[in-house]
């Protein structure tokens, strides 16, 4: 059985500060109007320049929220699981998560893990997150005998029926106009069922390789376009009517406003995709996560990445954490959410792996004092991002696959912490 160890929640500002500022600028010309500071010589000019405009808020911070909410759990029949998720770039934190390892009394052996990426607020998400399975349920297909098409049929009548409910409430109870994507997997003892609903994925890894995937669903993707055509939009900027990125969500009901279409016809169309597949003792694990995710690591990389690190850390926490702070470093702007489900086949921690990790630390922390000697011998002040870039350039065997030296980053921290200290200059005493 896994052990676990709770995840580290040590911050570490400084390295912070330095190793964002260049995201900080690509955020601050790209989302915020290109605007740069001004001299005090200017504000007066600007002020009345700007009397009649506007402001309108912008979505993303002055710095990323790094607080990180994890979870764990196990199932009787072998299947464990953790999520972390983090608020990141984004002001409002749309993220949400449903994980059951166990899905109800009447069907102990079947599992359900789902992430919900709400847009334009959180409302639809959450409300997803609690209700969404019910009404899976509620469609009476899925038993225990499990008829593997009736079970894809009870989850796309529930993907329709919840988003018919919801709209009804939105218009009595005045919800704010969000919707939400949907990415999920339901595990019963025969098969894998894989639903997506926008632009959130899942992935199955079996002997380490990503042997199925789902695809996002985007107004470019042929099928999608004729369907947002022939419901009177268009597709500008790879976006429905210049607006929303995705074709396919719960909510957005200001998009779902045709009449006389029925519900899979509309701009936007809440049916979901379901594949089935079954399942084989070669399975590792399973992996679902929002687009902030896959924003900045591709389906190989991840699965790549993931595979090494479960053969030298026993806390699935950890693991799903270093994946979230992965993602923030190589640029992610988004909220980010994971989920990874572990099989009994998974990769498990081995003595060896152990001593390759702590030969790979040893090396970098070796790398970071020569580059710190050099800095210093130059009579400059040794710069951490400039660290981080200079190993970026440089061959170092056995870094983990899929994530290179911007997944070491506590280890560089470390090193140049100890480094920087022990090689600072000390003033004579007078």
């Amino acid at each position: 059985m896994r052990t676990a160890r709770r995840a580290s929640a040590v911050e570490v500002p400084s390295f912070l500060r330095q190793l964002v500022r260049e995201t900080e600028k690509m955020v601050t010309f790209f989302f915020k109007g290109g605007q740069v500071e001004q001299h005090a010589d200017d504000d007066s000019e600007s002020e009345e320049d700007n009397d009649d405009v506007e402001e309108i808020p912008s979505p993303y911070l002055e710095r990323p929220m790094l607080q990180k909410h994890t979870a764990e759990g196990e199932c009787k029949w072998g299947v464990s699981y953790a999520l972390a998720s983090m608020q990141g770039w984004r002001a409002q934190m749309e993220d949400a998560h449903t994980c059951m390892p166990e899905m109800t009394e009447g069907l102990p052996n079947w599992s359900y893990f789902a992430v919900f990426d709400g847009h334009a607020g959180n409302t639809v998400a959450q409300y997803c997150s609690t209700h969404l399975l019910d009404h899976i349920l509620a469609t009476g297909g899925i038993t225990a005998e499990e008829k593997v098409e009736k079970v894809k049929d009870s989850i796309r009548d529930g993907f329709l029926g919840i988003d018919r409910h919801m709209q009804q409430l939105a218009r009595n109870s005045g919800w704010d106009r969000s919707g939400s994507t949907a990415a999920a997997v339901m595990i019963s003892p025969r098969n894998i069922y894989f639903i997506n609903c926008g632009d959130s994925r899942t992935f199955l890894c079996r002997n380490g390789q990503v042997v199925f995937y789902t695809e996002d669903h985007k107004p470019c993707n042929p099928r999608e376009k004729e369907r947002i055509q022939n419901a009177g939009g268009s597709v500008t900027l790879q976006r429905i009517n210049g607006s929303l990125a995705v074709s396919r969500a719960l909510g957005d009901f200001t998009f779902k406003e045709v009449e006389w279409r029925t519900q899979t016809e509309q701009l936007v169309s809440p049916e979901p995709e379901i594949y089935d597949l079954e399942r084989s003792p070669s399975d590792e694990f399973l992996v679902v996560a929002c687009d902030g995710v896959w924003d900045a690591i591709s389906n190989e990389e991840l699965c790549a990445f993931v595979h090494n690190r479960l053969s030298v850390c026993d806390d699935l926490r950890e693991v799903c954490s270093q994946v979230i702070d992965l993602c923030l470093y190589k640029g992610s702007l988004d909220n980010m959410s994971i989920i990874i489900v572990c099989f009994n086949g998974s990769p498990q921690v081995t003595p060896e792996a152990l001593q390759r990790e702590a030969k790979l630390e040893q090396l970098i922390d070796l790398k970071v004092k020569e580059i710190i000697q050099v800095i210093r011998s130059q009579n400059e002040e040794p710069d951490l991002l400039y660290v981080m870039k200079f190993l970026a350039t440089e061959n170092i065997p056995g870094l983990p696959p899929g994530g290179g030296i911007t997944s070491k980053r506590d280890c560089v921290i470390a090193a140049y912490q100890k480094y920087s200290a022990a090689f600072r200059t000390v003033e004579p005493v007078v």
